[in-house]
């Protein structure tokens, strides 16, 4: 019988050892955190219908790690966080990414979609899709989702069923042109504010009221601050998630391609949830004892006339920004 020295039996162990981290080291893990200002709306569906499409297509190689309701900072932060691959990937309306892709404007151009469908058949165009992903990898962002968010509200403290109640208000923006600019064309005075600083402005007297969706304004219980909404209906919100371009290639072949493919399952399969989200959530406002006001027809015929005279006028001002906005609006007309 051979008998092994101590040093012998101690190069065999690490052999041993050696071949069984092998498999492990050629499937490397990688952690992706997943960042949102909000909290059980369409942005934190779509989080969680991508972690259960990506695991599905790669098992344990991804950890999806999903921080909802700012737990990873404030939008700025997280943006910048997504820019610098300190964060791996963050959802936003557009409205939030215009400072770093300015071609995003063109989604909060109003009047351009006709319904939550339309906006679905534009997103999932399967030509305008693939443009889309890539619309900001030159600022080192790639969009893996696209999603129908809700249509814009305005929260007032007092009621505004007329444009003209607007006048002078302090209203919380998103950090869009494409809402600041309009905005002001109607007197009023546009503030943008990241989502978590919005309830203490609020209680303090420092905005008057807010643009949002529905939907954010009863996950944070808004209802219990002001209870007055007017529907304004004049553009939808689009969300997209962007990741970090160098964190996306660093992964191996096999990821990047389940990642694209369950950010475009996640993103199909979220649209009917967000459709219902609002319908749920307008009667939730209700039922909290709020109201939803509409504008006249005058009063709608008007602001329309003046958000797009103001919307053209800033999306057909940069050559680049007007390009894409001809783009967008040759797949709304061919999906109407």
């Amino acid at each position: 019988m051979l008998k092994l020295t101590r040093p012998f039996k101690s190069a065999l162990l690490a052999v041993a050892a050696l071949a069984l981290w092998l498999p492990a080291a050629a499937q490397a893990q990688t952690t992706m955190k997943m960042a949102s200002a909000t909290i059980n709306d369409v942005q934190h569906e779509w989080q969680k219908t991508f972690a259960k499409e990506l695991e599905a297509r790669v098992g344990d190689q991804v950890t999806v790690e999903i921080y909802p309701a700012s737990q990873l900072g404030t939008i700025p932060r997280m943006s910048e966080g997504v820019l610098l691959g300190t964060i791996e990937s963050f959802i936003s309306p557009t409205a939030f990414l215009v400072g770093t892709e300015p071609k995003l404007k063109v989604f909060d151009a109003p009047g351009i979609f006709d319904s939550p469908e339309h906006v679905g058949r534009v997103i999932h165009d399967p030509d305008y899709r693939a443009h889309l992903e890539e619309m900001a990898l030159d600022k080192g962002l790639r969009i893996i989702g696209a999603i129908y968010n809700s249509p814009f509200i305005v929260l007032t403290k007092e009621p505004a069923p007329a444009l003209d109640d607007l006048r002078g208000k302090k209203i919380r923006t998103f950090a869009s042109p494409l809402q600041i600019e309009p905005l002001k064309a109607i007197g009023a005075n546009p503030l943008p504010l990241p989502l978590s600083e919005v309830v203490p402005a609020l209680q303090s007297g420092n905005i008057d009221g807010m643009l949002a969706g529905m939907p954010i304004l009863v996950a944070f219980k808004y209802y219990d601050i002001a209870q007055n909404v007017t529907d304004l209906q004049f553009s939808i919100i689009v969300s997209v998630n962007v990741v970090n371009e160098d964190w996306f290639q660093s992964q191996p072949e096999e990821v990047r391609a389940a990642i694209i493919e369950a950010g475009r399952a996640a993103e199909e399969a979220v649209l009917p949830w967000g459709i219902d989200n609002v319908a749920r959530t307008n009667q939730v406002w209700i039922d909290n004892g709020g109201q939803i006001l509409t504008l006249s027809g005058e009063d709608k015929a008007r602001m329309t006339e003046t958000f797009k005279g103001v919307s053209d006028d800033l999306l057909n001002a940069d050559e680049a920004v007007a390009a894409e906005y001809q783009k967008l609006l040759e797949v709304v007309e061919a999906k109407r």
